[in-house]
């Protein structure tokens, strides 16, 4: 099982002889091995150096393994590092905390050769490719992009062009009405291609967050109290974008949740947005909230053609169910948006629908514990 001399690991390990004899077995291997004697050297160097997996002991002075776990866990730059404990310690409850801060694996000294090089294996192998499969997401995720967002951004931009070629063409023969209509056609078109630009490029950062969540820039130390008044201002706001103002029910209750309000704003605009989009004027879109359990849960009914189990389960970007039938702006990733954004949080989306009777859209949150 020689390596290639490009796979370099990092060992910290305070007992000289112990180092040493792994050292020894390493560069046989063909392994290049850099050396720390303790915890705080063994963060600088893993930072300057980048290993590809970290052999790390428990018990060390000045700091122990679990603090150099902790901290590598919390730098970007080493958060996905495999990292293999080797530790004389046979406490099971040593072990479950080991692994709950995110070791990959255990070693219990005395260890033999071939205990240890298969270890490292397995967990560069595993490491290679959990790589391949995120590399494998993002270039999903970029063809997902170079396809459709050209034929979304062309609806509103072919309306826009139009509109404006005729006034610039017919200027001098229309009146103020028609002048106004053109404008106010090129208004809409303007703020609908403002909104699938906006959700494309919200949508890739939350997918890249998916797919390295060790590097999460969303999730949100704010804490709102009273999710009660922005979520009645969005609702308001998308009822009269909609022009269905008498069609609006809220029943809201307030609890204390953590996320940022302009990602609650954006979740809450997108279940309402399609609850309108997808349900006819003159038919109710309902907004409720309420605290279930340590869950804060709000949910969006509307009376429209609902949704099949299939097409629940499909919900992502780009599904667009009957688009011919019922036109879907925005390239379908409204309730994608608003999914990412509650798991983030640790949260969830949940779709319950009866075919052309009614469909509802909750979107659960845990509630903020007291400091």
């Amino acid at each position: 099982m020689n390596q290639e001399k490009s796979v370099k690991l990092l060992v910290i390990e305070d007992n000289e002889a112990i180092r040493c004899n792994i050292v020894e077995l390493l560069e046989a291997e063909n392994f290049q091995v850099v050396t720390a004697t303790n915890g705080r050297q063994g963060i600088e160097l893993a930072i300057q150096e980048l290993p590809s997996l970290i052999l790390c002991d428990v018990m060390m002075p000045k700091l122990n393994g679990y603090g150099v776990l902790t901290q590598l866990r919390e730098n970007e730059q080493t958060a996905t590092i495999p990292l293999i404990f080797l530790t004389a310690l046979e406490d099971k409850v040593n072990t479950r905390q080991g692994m709950e801060l995110g070791a990959d694996d255990y070693l219990t000294k005395p260890f033999t050769a071939k205990e240890l090089l298969r270890a490292i294996h397995i967990r560069l192998n595993r490491h290679a490719q959990i790589e391949q499969e995120q590399s494998q997401k993002l270039e999903d995720l970029r063809s997902s992009i170079t396809l459709s967002l050209p034929h979304e951004l062309r609806t509103p931009l072919n309306s826009i062009l139009g509109f404006t070629e005729l006034l610039l063409e017919q200027s001098e023969y229309l009146n103020t009405v028609e002048t106004r209509e053109m404008l106010l056609g090129i208004q809409t078109s303007g703020k609908q291609l403002f909104r699938i630009i906006q959700n494309f490029l919200l949508y890739a950062e939350l997918e890249i967050q998916a797919v390295h969540p060790k590097a999460n820039a969303y999730k949100s130390c704010q804490q709102i109290s009273y999710p009660k008044t922005i979520i009645t201002a969005v609702c308001m706001q998308q009822a009269k974008y909609a022009q269905r103002q008498e069609d609006l029910r809220i029943e809201l209750q307030d609890a204390a949740i953590k996320i940022a309000t302009n990602l609650l704003k954006k979740m809450a605009e997108e279940i309402v947005f399609n609850a309108f989009n997808f349900s006819q004027p003159q038919t109710p879109v309902s907004i409720s909230s309420e605290v279930i359990g340590d869950n804060f849960v709000l949910s969006v009914v509307n009376q429209g053609k609902g949704m099949t189990t299939a097409q629940i389960k499909q919900v992502g970007a780009y599904m667009q169910f009957e688009r011919k039938m019922y036109e879907q702006q925005g390239a379908g990733l409204g309730l994608t948006i608003a999914k990412r954004i509650a798991q983030i949080h640790g949260g969830k989306l949940q779709i319950e629908s009866k075919l052309g009777e009614e469909t509802k859209v909750s979107v659960i949150l845990p509630v903020a514990k007291d400091l």
